[in-house]
């Protein structure tokens, strides 16, 4: 029986996935006249998009840099984060009349709501003619070895329960990761990196929350609402942000960027009193006041509950003891911890609360240039799905941007 050739596709690009980065990449390729359909699997349009920065949508950052993305090959995002940066994202925003605002540590977010950015995206696509169907839950993507513009892909999916057969020239991955489930996130993109021989960087939960399971459980259980501003480190870095007490453990901005960094069975430094040297400042209280209570003293600088745990591990017989009667030896050791309170997590937890996933395919078997994977013509990778993995701050959705536009211009 002779093989079937078919002449035509369906479409010309099919993306799969409705949120950051696959809709950028589908009207950027639509503006070029290809003809493009986006599949999404969950009921609606970008649902992580709604849920970021509180609801009010972390865009991107004004001071994006390459060192502020973890990847095996830390060159890889460089390229599309030149040819799509943060102010021509901040210039489509503002095209659309969205008003935004910026926070410290340079971070844009919209003053309404992240439903403008979604509107935005959405309107976008509408406006170049994209077609985009939800409830779509891809089966099998099977590779039809043509060449040129027939159609090289066939795609089984189920759309609300019904079976469908579509065909296209190029398929866009940008099915997102692991985290939050809840709003989409699954591991779909890394079976089709796969099916299609391209090698998976390990993967884990990143921008997430740690546990505890020794005598740090119940501490933080009992300052759980509490936040403070600290530095944490962990393996060569360190980040200078809140660190928030919960009923589980720990989290709050500077615990979600070390978080990245951290690996099971290592330690993490907390300073409680960034930028003072403790014990030069304890040493010299004990000179001036010497009859002041080592609590009242680091009360008015710490909160008094977060205070009165501290006291109960670190001088639990000095409750009513003045400085003068510390020990030197004892308060070196008190303000050492003060600036280096080590502890020991037990783990994270994990992808149901993670903002991002650690790892995903590996770069190397995608052209960085243009998002194509390597070896397999006509199928591209952006987004969370690939090894590129932002800091807290609006980088992922800059990364979202980038590596979708890049894409766009290439499919």
């Amino acid at each position: 029986m002779p093989a079937v050739t078919h002449t035509s596709a369906d479409f010309d690009v099919i993306v799969l996935g409705a949120g950051a980065s696959g809709l950028f990449c589908a009207f950027t390729a639509a503006q070029r006249g290809r003809r493009v359909l986006v599949l999404e699997r969950a009921n609606k349009i970008g649902k992580k998009i709604l849920m970021s920065g509180g609801g009010r949508c972390n865009f991107t950052n004004q001071m994006v840099e390459p060192n502020n993305f973890l990847s095996r090959n830390p060159h890889f995002c460089k390229s599309a984060l030149q040819r799509y940066n943060q102010w021509e994202f901040i210039s489509l925003v503002e095209q659309h009349g969205i008003a935004y605002e910026e926070r410290k540590h340079s971070q844009l977010f919209c003053q309404d709501s992240a439903k403008q950015i979604v509107a935005m995206l959405e309107d976008e696509c509408i406006q170049a003619g994209v077609e985009i169907r939800t409830q779509c839950e891809l089966e099998r993507l099977e590779a039809l070895n043509e060449t040129g513009n027939a159609a090289r892909y066939r795609l089984h999916l189920q759309q609300s329960g019904r079976p469908q057969k579509l065909t296209c020239t190029t398929v866009v991955v940008a099915t997102g990761a692991l985290s939050v489930p809840t709003l989409g996130g699954s591991g779909i993109g890394y079976q089709l990196a796969e099916q299609f021989g391209l090698k998976l960087i390990p993967r884990q939960a990143g921008l997430v929350p740690f546990m505890f399971s020794d005598t740090m459980k119940p501490l933080c259980e009992r300052l759980s609402g509490l936040a403070l501003d600290i530095e944490v480190s962990c393996n060569g870095q360190s980040f200078s942000e809140a660190m928030l007490f919960t009923h589980r453990g720990i989290s709050g901005p500077a615990i979600l960027q070390i978080s990245n960094y951290w690996a099971p069975g290592d330690e993490i430094s907390i300073d409680l009193l960034p930028g003072i040297d403790a014990l030069e400042w304890l040493l010299q209280a004990k000179r001036e006041q010497p009859r002041s209570r080592l609590k009242t003293l680091l009360g008015k600088r710490l909160a008094k509950g977060l205070v009165s745990e501290l006291q109960q591990l670190w001088w639990p017989q000095q409750d009513d003891t003045a400085l003068a009667e510390f020990s030197d030896r004892l308060l070196s050791d008190i303000g050492q911890r003060l600036n280096a309170w080590c502890l020991k997590p037990s783990g994270t937890e994990g992808y149901r609360t993670a903002e991002v996933t650690l790892g995903g395919v590996d770069t190397d078997d995608v052209s960085s240039k243009t998002m194509e994977a390597k070896h397999q013509a006509g199928l591209y990778f952006i987004g969370e799905v690939l090894d590129v993995t932002g800091h807290l701050g609006g980088f992922n959705f800059q990364w979202a941007w980038s590596s979708g536009y890049t894409a766009g211009q290439f499919v």
